[in-house]
């Protein structure tokens, strides 16, 4: 298989995985699943009493009931489900017989995970509903805070992104009434899942550091072991290998010290993963085996059919068309009989490439033709989500409408309860009357003068805001205080220009308000990252942008400074680009040039104050950026004897370039010591209580 189609095949392998069967989901379910029923519920009695005005519901247990429930958390950590759903289900009816709504959303709650597990969403999701409803009964708010987490990660999974953190939110506001330190940190998990998968992986990062710290304080050894194969993920998707194994192979050993068996298959399957994209494959085989084996051992149907068409994609690289086609068909079979359409289309694509491999042009197309059906069949299950989504928020519709109704009920008793009482409450009316009209007269006075000391506050930060977005600080305030501002000499700094490869030509393809926009976005990030290494932006002219370290405070780390900032920008565009050609827009593709000198900084001019730099060094400059590359950092040999030890730093001498009006300049290509990162979603997890 080529490399464009299997790395096409493992994004459609991901897509399915973060938005099918997230790991973090698992991880919750398998929480609730195996915990202590006695230690749970203690726990819950502890919260409920110091949160809640009113306190759990007590019910009567039965010891046959909880036997029953306490062997279905063997069973289904030894993944025999059929077994494990016939004891809770014998459990359940017990617990009905008696009334114990607590015990009957455990029971509840424990069906939809095995349900779960079995790739069947639409009954979990019922099931889960069902939970809510027995919590509710039972005043168990630990229990409801829950279900309502694990709702929105049904929601994340339909694709409904704000209707999952809605219900997150939720769920993070029960978790924080009652000191719930383990659901907490697993919805703040969830919430950066959501991040992840807006591509806002600052945020998403954040968020999963803070669930970490949270699960480390807790000694939580399975949560930690899930963390770790989250990070680790992200690393992977980054292409930052060294650390995504680092992590992986970190939570694998977790996961064994308990014996975590689907926490193992899944740290199994992702160690395949990074190895075959290291093209390791003889390691990527191992334990693409290994998963398989697991994943036959725990009667897991989805890891069965991932790990063949791993299989199957390796053998196929290696020129063995006939093994692979046995794998991938195996993955086929399965995928079919367990109903996962995305699983079918990869499967598919990698029967089309393994027959045409193998000359079988007549059954290529045909699974070709397969998996463009399974493609449209996606996209018509995205309509039909969208759908569940519109019928649910009906039912809100009509339950908000009930509650109106009845409150307005409510309303007019009490109106006619006020009427009963109207005529001994008017001459009270009357006296404070007039003592209000006092009241109201002197409030607004003082309002008035307070708002007026506001607006002029308001005016006065206004104005300084702009003026500081227009100077740095430093002539800012020395423009206030003198009228005027004295031209510094700086001895050495660093001065950056930026320019867009064919910039008229890209710009003839866009409407003038998307390439404003564009620009725009380009800009502001570039202002963001400049911010964060205390360089100065200087202007910008049509698409070129300038800016300047060690000004107009001198920093003996400027020029430092002033490199990292532009590998950051060039690593902006980079993204930017991808994300644009995914959509199928134009994109920029991008030169910088850095130069270090003497220079002169002032203020010029009484109209539309500019703080402007100049001097020999802005031209040579000027010319590192036009001798540079698209996608490249050029800088001048005075510039790389300044930064030339920085251990974090890499340099390609270019030799000695012709530069228009300076003659020849010895010029070098500047990187990091070890670049990259690419990109890859993430999914949301429940929490357990």
């Amino acid at each position: 298989m080529s490399k464009s189609v299997k790395n096409q095949t493992r994004n459609t392998w991901k897509r399915y995985y973060y938005l099918g069967m997230p790991l973090l989901l698992i991880l919750s379910l398998i929480l609730i699943a195996l915990r202590n029923p006695d230690t749970a519920e203690n726990t819950s009695k502890d919260s409920s009493s110091t949160s809640d005005p009113k306190v759990e519901k007590k019910y009567q247990s039965s010891p046959e009931a909880d036997s029953l429930l306490v062997q279905s958390n063997d069973l289904l950590r030894k993944g025999e489900y059929q077994n494990a759903l016939s004891a809770v289900e014998q459990s359940l009816q017990l617990n009905k017989e008696i009334g114990n709504y607590r015990a009957i959303g455990d029971c509840y709650n424990r069906i939809a995970t095995i349900y779960y597990y079995q790739g069947d969403f639409k009954n979990a999701i019922n099931y889960f509903e069902d939970g809510i409803v027995s919590y509710q009964e039972a005043n168990f708010l630990s229990g409801i805070a829950t279900l309502v987490n694990n709702k929105g990660a049904i929601y994340y999974y339909l694709g409904n992104y704000p209707k999952a953190l809605e219900h997150y939110k939720k769920a993070a506001s029960l978790n924080a009434t009652l000191n719930n330190k383990m659901q907490s940190a697993t919805t703040i998990q969830n919430i950066g899942g959501i991040y992840l998968e807006l591509q806002d992986y600052n945020q998403a990062m954040k968020h999963f550091q803070q669930a970490k710290t949270t699960y480390e304080e807790l000694a939580d050894t399975l949560s930690l072991s899930q963390i770790k194969n989250s990070i680790g993920d992200v690393y992977l998707s980054k292409k930052s290998f060294d650390l995504a194994l680092t992590n992986f192979e970190e939570a694998l050993a977790l996961a064994e010290s308990i014996n975590a068996q689907q926490s193992i298959l899944e740290v199994y399957y992702n160690l395949g993963d990074a190895h075959d994209q290291l093209e390791n494959f003889d390691l990527a085989m191992d334990f693409y085996t290994r998963t398989k084996s697991l994943a036959d051992k725990i009667n897991n149907t989805l890891y069965q059919s991932l790990s063949y068409i791993g299989l199957g994609t390796i053998h196929l690289d290696a020129g063995a068309a006939q093994k692979g086609i046995k794998f991938c068909r195996k993955g086929l079979q399965i995928s079919t009989e367990i109903e996962t359409v995305s699983i079918q289309q990869e499967a598919c694509e990698c029967l089309y490439e393994a027959h045409k491999q193998s000359g079988q042009n007549t059954l290529a197309l045909n699974y070709l033709e397969q998996s463009i059906s399974l493609k449209d069949s996606l996209n018509s299950r995205q309509t039909a989500d969208k759908i569940l989504n519109m019928e649910f928020e009906k039912k809100m519709i009509l339950d908000s409408l009930a509650n109106v109704e009845k409150e307005m009920r409510i309303e007019l008793a009490h109106k006619e309860v006020l009427r009963q009482q109207e005529t001994q409450r008017n001459i009270i009316v009357v006296v404070l009357f007039f003592i209000i009209i006092i009241a109201i007269a002197i409030w607004s006075r003082l309002n008035y003068v307070k708002k007026s000391k506001q607006r002029l506050q308001k005016e006065k930060d206004r104005s300084e805001h702009l003026l500081l977005n227009i100077l740095p600080q430093e002539i800012a305030e020395e423009l206030k205080s003198k009228g005027f501002v004295d031209a510094q000499d700086f001895e050495s700094a660093a001065i950056l220009f930026t320019d867009f490869k064919g910039f008229t030509a890209t710009a003839a393809q866009l409407s003038p308000q998307d390439l404003v926009q564009e620009l725009n976005t380009c800009f502001k990030a570039f202002d963001n990252i400049i911010g964060q290494y205390r360089v100065e932006k200087i202007k910008t002219i049509g698409d070129a942008y300038m800016a300047v370290g060690g000004v107009p405070r001198s920093d003996k780390n400027s020029v430092k400074n002033t490199i990292l900032a532009a590998l950051e920008m060039q690593e902006f565009i980079a993204d930017r680009k991808e994300q644009n050609e995914l959509l199928g827009k134009s994109s920029f593709e991008m030169r910088i040039g850095i130069h270090a000198g003497p220079i002169v900084a002032g203020v010029v001019g009484v109209k539309k104050f500019q703080y402007d730099i100049w001097g020999d060094t802005v031209n040579t400059a000027s010319r590192m950026e036009s001798n540079g590359q698209v996608g490249r950092v050029n800088i001048s040999k005075s510039t790389y004897l300044v930064v030339k030890d920085e251990k974090d730093l890499a340099f390609e001498y270019r030799g000695r370039i012709d530069a228009k009006g300076k003659g020849e300049i010895d010029m070098y290509f500047v990187y990091r010591s070890s670049e990259g990162l690419n990109r890859r979603d993430r999914q949301p997890e429940l929490v357990s209580y």
